[in-house]
């Protein structure tokens, strides 16, 4: 079962990674204005979900990728309120959705945390 987990934790990062570069504007739309460099932002972080992904793949950098996968929940976690303060503003229907994400992090951080090895 543990397995099974992991492999549907990395297709999932796999996915959202391939969404950044086939609809990055979605992405660049939920980053805070503060945060320079949308456009190369999104492609980094696709990367990043990508290649963490892979990481989980095999023992021998599943806790690395675990780990890299948790430090970017963490660095993405502004864009997440950014989306929530967003909808609000201006009455999006999925506000509820918005708001949904903000606990999910913390839960897909605990997910990530089961393939760290401790």
């Amino acid at each position: 079962m543990k397995l099974t987990g992991l492999y549907i934790m990395a297709a999932l990062y796999i996915f959202t990674g391939t969404m950044h570069f086939l609809r990055p504007k979605g992405f660049m739309q939920i980053m805070p204005k503060f945060v320079p460099w949308h456009y190369q932002l999104v492609l980094v972080s696709g990367i990043c979900e990508i290649a963490f992904a892979l990481l989980l793949l095999f023992p021998a950098t599943r806790p690395i990728g675990a780990w890299l996968i948790i430090i970017l929940l963490v660095a993405v976690f502004p864009a997440n309120i950014q989306m929530a303060i967003t909808f609000y503003q201006k009455q999006n229907p999925y506000l509820w959705l918005a708001i949904l994400r903000l606990p999910l992090q913390f839960v897909l951080i605990w997910w990530a945390w089961l393939y760290t090895g401790k």
